[in-house]
């Protein structure tokens, strides 16, 4: 099995994105992980120690500006598959890695793979898996010519790789030329939070209308708290203000795809579950026994969430003494 190219994102303070340890260990079933790291010049040393600590066999890295949006990245990219002649290229299924593969892929005239929920190989080569018509089912699609550019839905592999000796290579570039959009200033703005981020997060809970109000949510907050799980919402509870739109799971929020996923007042428009079907393992609680949550729920309680989660709170914390 040859090389598999994976574009590992590096966020503003110099780390690396949480989706990088699921991307190498998916890399790993169809060939060797190589890490491409494109970025500014003095944060591309410990990103690539990073790298090598959550399993990449090869880092490749190239020093960009990183007031230049996207342009300089698929440089490298385009670059990186040159060098290495992949069997497959992989990136996040998130804003910025996604845009620079699409235009990998338009540029090279490769097959491109959004949002797959797997990978793997048969005898003919790589296979992408796909969760399809709101997660009812999940096909295999492969491409008929050329290299395999994917994205990976985050969360979607939990597998992780070993730590690796660093094997580090500077990447020659030679620039397109492509007309890039500059960013002339940006500020980063950070809220304290002990809660894991939503995207990538392997404990969710999620709260729905079924809530019923901004305070009421406090009562979803709390569950996830004790279990140590980000916050979801459905749309509705998101357009009802409950919460802000940065935790909407669903087909126009956040894909997610946790180990454990908790909803809680929600009905199970065929929406939210586009966004959170392919959990792990699902737990629904909901007034109506014929909510469509309930057709995919691996446990579901039929019941009055404010009365079934203060006992599940409950439970966890006399657990926990």
């Amino acid at each position: 099995m040859g090389p598999v190219v994976v574009l590992l994102e590096i966020l503003p303070s110099g780390a690396l994105a949480a989706t990088s340890a699921g991307l190498l260990a998916a890399a790993e079933r169809l060939g060797e992980p190589v890490a491409l790291l494109a970025g500014p010049a003095e944060v591309l040393p410990a990103a690539a120690e990073a790298a090598a600590g959550l399993g990449a066999v090869r880092v490749l890295t190239s020093a960009v500006d990183p007031s230049l949006l996207t342009g300089p990245v698929v440089d490298a990219l385009a670059a990186a598959v040159d060098r290495v002649r992949p069997e497959a290229v992989l990136a996040a299924n998130a804003v910025e890695p996604r845009d620079a593969v699409a235009r990998l892929a338009a540029r090279l005239r490769l097959p491109l793979a959004t949002d797959v929920v797997g990978v793997s190989r048969d005898e003919l080569g790589v296979v992408a898996q796909h969760s399809v018509f709101g997660g009812a089912f999940t096909v295999d699609g492969a491409p008929t010519f050329g290299t395999l550019v994917a994205t990976l839905r985050p969360g979607a592999v939990t597998d992780r790789l070993g730590p690796r000796p660093l094997v580090q290579e500077s990447l020659g570039v030679a620039a397109s030329g492509v007309p890039s959009a500059r960013v002339e200033s940006f500020r980063e703005t950070t809220a304290p939070s002990s809660r894991p981020e939503l995207r990538g997060a392997a404990k969710v809970v999620a709260g729905g209308r079924g809530v019923g109000s901004r305070e009421s949510f406090a009562l979803v907050e709390q569950l996830a708290d004790v279990l140590g799980a980000a916050v979801g919402a459905s749309r509705a509870a998101v357009d009802a203000g409950y919460v802000p739109v940065a935790h909407q799971v669903g087909q126009t929020g956040v894909s997610v795809s946790p180990q454990l996923y908790i909803a809680l007042g929600i009905s199970g428009a065929i929406q939210h579950r586009a966004g959170m079907q392919t959990a792990s393992t699902i737990v629904a609680v909901d007034k109506d026994p014929e909510a469509p949550i309930f057709a995919i729920a691996d446990f579901g309680i039929v019941g009055d969430l404010f009365t079934v989660v203060p006992q599940l709170i409950s439970a966890l914390e006399a657990h926990k003494k």
